[in-house]
């Protein structure tokens, strides 16, 4: 058997103009109210991804008819709050913790059984931090010993509404809790321990629920209708990241990313980069699809390791396997903690990236909830990824500017959230190549 495996090598400087995919937290949201909501609804700027993908394929599944006219656009013709239909087979997420976190809540409402299986990675994540507050709410859902995955998911159970106040700071969480209000007899509120991004929130609004929401709560009753409606879905954040750490590693490099969402949970990595020196520009901010947008223009810019200030990890935990990479190249120590999340992501990114890191000679301590990093040069050498999209993707960007290639083992999930990757980093300067090579 064979597996896919990249090798980075020094490319030039980053220069253009690109467009990086849809956001996908925005992507997942949009198929699952327009599959809710009375009407027609159209998406643009869809995230051509495997996860995303697979939302759209377990509401066709229940019974919701969307068109795909073109690539990146989709039709959804919704069936209203109560009329999707029990699916025949068991639902398949692929590798997206979003989409099964927040299809349990709102199959939680129900009237049929239903079962959610992942990929090998999936299968490996807790899920009971969304199962227990679930079952408060009147739930029933089973699950493998540890809270993993599949999911039975028992139908026609009678769900209240209460008040949750989130140990652990999650959107998905929320999202997921929110999403069985929807369905609930009285009021559900979420309060956080620190706010996340609010993108069921704002979604949930341009769809005509009505919904209060602010910093690090959000409250909504049941017994309403959603609205069919159109959204554009900005640029993905989480993929511009890794070229606006590239760009500004990468002497020479003058980039733009057009339309990329800014969110404010969602863009602690770019408050991070400009800590640490970088010169990034915000140019056209508007709003797009409900959600705040703008064109970033990054040139290069020698970084410094910084202290990571606490209150911006939970607004860039996506964004931490780039930021590794950024502090990797930077000049002196950059300590990173509060960041325990981040074991329980696709893979344990913590440990990933340190043990990538040192196989190309960078000196990192790890510890339970961060790692001290220091900066220097990168070199040659190869890591895995194991199978994260995004650890694989950013040391493509380490390579870049190492002193010989690097080759990264297990890359093929990168297609759960940035098919093209390959094309559009080479087509702005990176020097990336991808082969089979025979599993080890």
């Amino acid at each position: 058997m064979s597996q896919l495996e990249w090798t980075s090598a020094a490319g030039g400087p980053l220069t253009g103009t690109i467009l990086v995919p849809g956001d996908k937290s925005v992507s997942h949201r949009a198929i699952m109210l327009a599959a809710l909501a009375e009407g027609v609804s159209r998406v643009d700027g869809f995230l051509e991804g495997e996860d995303t993908r697979a939302t759209a394929a377990a509401f066709a599944g229940m019974g919701v008819h969307i068109e795909t006219p073109s690539a990146s656009r989709r039709i959804v013709h919704g069936v209203g709050l109560h009329g999707l239909r029990a699916p025949a087979a068991p639902i398949d997420c692929g590798n997206a913790g979003t989409g099964m976190r927040l299809l349990a809540g709102l199959l939680a409402g129900q009237r049929f059984e239903s079962v959610l299986v992942g990929d090998a990675s999936l299968s490996r994540r807790p899920m009971r931090r969304v199962i227990d507050p679930l079952a408060l709410m009147g739930a029933r859902i089973d699950a493998e010993p540890g809270g993993l995955p599949p999911l039975r998911i028992h139908g026609g159970r009678a769900l209240r509404g209460m008040r949750h106040a989130l140990p652990v700071a999650s959107a998905q969480v929320k999202s997921a809790l929110l999403l069985a209000g929807l369905y609930a007899d009285g009021q559900t509120e979420v309060r956080e321990v620190h706010p996340t991004r609010d993108y069921s929130e704002r979604m949930l609004a341009a769809f005509g629920w009505p919904i209060a929401f602010g910093e690090g709560w959000a409250r909504l009753s049941g017994g309403h209708r959603l609205r069919a409606t159109d959204v554009r879905v900005p640029a993905d954040f989480s993929s511009a990241a890794f070229f606006l750490v590239a760009a500004s590693l990468m002497p020479g490099s003058d980039l733009v990313l057009s339309a990329v969402g800014l969110n404010p949970r969602r863009t602690g990595l770019l408050t991070a980069l400009r800590l640490m020196g970088a010169d990034i520009v915000e140019r056209d901010r508007r709003e797009q699809g409900g959600e705040p947008v703008a064109d970033l223009h990054v040139r290069h810019a020698p970084l410094r390791g910084i202290d990571l200030p606490p209150d911006l990890v939970p607004d860039m935990i996506d964004e931490f396997p780039a930021l590794f990479v950024a502090a990797a190249a930077a000049r002196g120590i950059t300590r990173i903690s509060g960041a325990a999340e981040l074991r329980v992501k696709e893979s344990d990114r913590l440990a990933a990236m340190a043990r990538g890191l040192e196989a190309l000679g960078v000196a990192v301590t790890e510890h339970p909830d961060g790692a001290d990093i220091e900066g220097g040069p990168i070199g040659a050498g190869r890591v895995d990824s194991r199978g994260d999209h995004r650890i694989a993707m950013s040391f493509a960007v380490a390579g870049l500017i190492a002193a010989g290639p690097v080759r990264i083992a297990d890359c093929a999930n990168v297609a759960t959230s940035f098919p093209g990757f390959l094309e559009l980093a080479n087509g702005c300067g990176f020097a990336l190549s991808a082969q089979a090579a025979a599993q080890r």
